[in-house]
């Protein structure tokens, strides 16, 4: 089987890698955070690696970018790390800054070690308990994750249970980089939202869902991410409203180009929200896989989720998770050549 030592935890328990292909593309996986640690895909030119990452685990353990992993048990910002669920309230590990709690906290599930339950030529799934009071989080919780390559595709499925009230919302968090290397503000990117939600001075979202016509964040037809010389650039980290609910089935939820490359990536997925961060706060230490320095907007996140903040905006997309319901994403990358 396709599985070897990656590293050990301070705790001296092993990382595994899997190194998943079919169809063109190759897959590396850690154990470590359910990593996406390298993506290959073939172009004319020969294979190529499109998104950023370690050579080795301790890049992975000592830098905080959260390069490759799934966050959670709820990603992306909750403002003061508290929320109330069912007339409850719950305090959170505050892991950004002191005052919000950030992909799950200090020790979310991107740093765990997760277990292999199965693993082929093309597929690997992941499993991974988190206890009661995890992080503050209610309930003792399940989750899944299953990588799948086939036809040019990478397939992410996110599963999860609970055995009380409590939050769940996954996010894949790869740093997409469709040249290989450079800037991607000339990449173009194309995100099929009408409405985006502002946030404050604290990154969390103030409630708002205006639309984006007219404004920065008009991504509804392909166009470059820079929007104004690398000076005046202003930087994102919003998430875009693609609907008010998930859906059944993945949809078409964006699309991204490398100007070089001519690599095409079409992202498909049943989340309502998609993070974009363009990569503003690299580069990284220690070097990247390859010896390759990462660069100021060196790569960028698309993260199908449910709304940042969610248990404390009623009007957003649920990220509560019940007994008896199944928490289930399905998120695709499909790559393709720029006609």
């Amino acid at each position: 089987m396709p599985v070897s030592e990656f590293g050990r935890m301070p705790d001296g328990s092993v990382v595994e890698a899997i190194s998943i292909a079919a169809g063109g593309i190759e897959a590396k996986v850690l154990t470590f955070g359910a990593t996406l640690a390298n993506l290959v895909v073939a172009t004319p030119g020969g294979p190529r690696s499109v998104i950023l990452g370690f050579d080795s685990l301790d890049g992975y353990l000592t830098h905080g970018g959260y390069f490759g992993a799934i966050a959670g048990r709820s990603a992306n910002r909750i403002a003061g790390g508290r929320f109330t669920l069912d007339g409850t309230e719950h305090q959170l590990d505050l892991n950004e800054a002191g005052r919000t709690h950030l992909h799950g906290g200090s020790d979310g599930f991107f740093r765990r070690n997760w277990t292999i339950i199965d693993v082929s030529e093309s597929s690997v799934l992941l499993g991974l308990t988190s206890p009661d009071s995890d992080q503050g989080y209610p309930g003792k919780v399940i989750v899944t994750c299953r990588y799948s390559v086939d036809k040019s595709r990478l397939r992410i499925a996110l599963g999860g249970r609970t055995d009380a009230p409590t939050l769940m919302n996954l996010a894949t968090h790869a740093y997409f980089n469709l040249d290989g290397s450079g800037s991607i503000l000339d990449h173009r990117l194309k995100i099929a939202a009408e409405a985006y939600t502002p946030v404050d001075a604290a990154s969390i979202p103030t409630g708002e869902v205006p639309a984006v016509d007219g404004s920065l964040f008009d991504f509804r037809e392909l166009r470059a991410v820079r929007n104004g010389p690398d000076e005046t650039h202003q930087a994102y980290d919003h998430n875009f409203v693609l609907a008010m609910q998930p859906a059944p089935e993945p949809w078409h939820a964006a699309r991204l180009e490398g100007p070089r490359s001519g690599i095409r990536l079409d992202l498909w997925t049943t989340e309502p929200g998609l993070q974009f961060y363009d990569g503003v706060h690299l580069p990284v230490a220690p070097t990247l896989r390859g010896g390759i320095e990462g660069v100021r907007h060196g790569a960028l996140c698309l993260e199908p989720q449910r709304f940042p903040d969610a248990a404390n905006h009623p009007h957003f997309p649920s990220a509560v998770l019940r007994p008896g319901e199944i928490y289930s994403q399905m998120t695709e990358y499909r790559f393709s050549m720029v006609e």
